[in-house]
């Protein structure tokens, strides 16, 4: 993968972009979490999944010299980042903006944060309004239905090759 110069930073929501908390948002679940039989799971059981096709995205992306970051709004920050820490995922991630709170205001932060301008900035969400919010700030964002796949990511890049 050739990294584009118009994107510097790539940005990930976490629920239903990143990971399947069992069909609901991570801060439904139930702490505390543990790695159990290979899963990571809530207190309940319920199983938190990293879609199939994010780990080698990341490392791809990271690996073509790309930084990455996440947008998050959720209600439980240290729940995420705990998830993030069992899924072994945290460290791929050099900008974290993960809290309740407008997309607007993550994405100001991370502009602030990197240094990068929004018209340099790639961002996977899989709620349409948080995309349509985003995009007004001159953020290129991809709407992700039913989980990411790396052909959303293949296709932005392309665009720019």
């Amino acid at each position: 993968m050739k990294a584009a110069r118009e994107f510097k930073l790539v940005v990930f929501d976490l629920d239903f972009t990143l990971w399947d908390a069992g069909g609901v948002w991570c801060d439904c679940l139930q702490p505390p979490f543990s790695l159990r039989d290979g899963k990571v799971r809530d207190a309940s059981g319920a199983v938190v999944r990293v879609y199939e096709e994010i780990p080698p995205s990341l490392r791809a992306l990271s690996a073509a010299g790309f930084e990455l970051g996440i947008a998050s709004r959720t209600t439980q920050p240290s729940w995420a980042r705990s998830l993030l820490d069992l899924l072994k995922l945290r460290d791929c991630f050099a900008f974290e903006e993960i809290y309740p709170s407008s997309k607007v205001r993550h994405f100001a932060e991370l502009k602030a944060a990197s240094g990068y301008d929004y018209g340099e900035m790639l961002f996977f969400d899989d709620e349409l309004r948080n995309v349509e919010e985003v995009g007004e700030l001159g953020v290129r964002c991809v709407h992700v239905r039913n989980g990411f796949r790396r052909a959303l990511l293949d296709a932005e890049i392309s665009l720019f090759q």
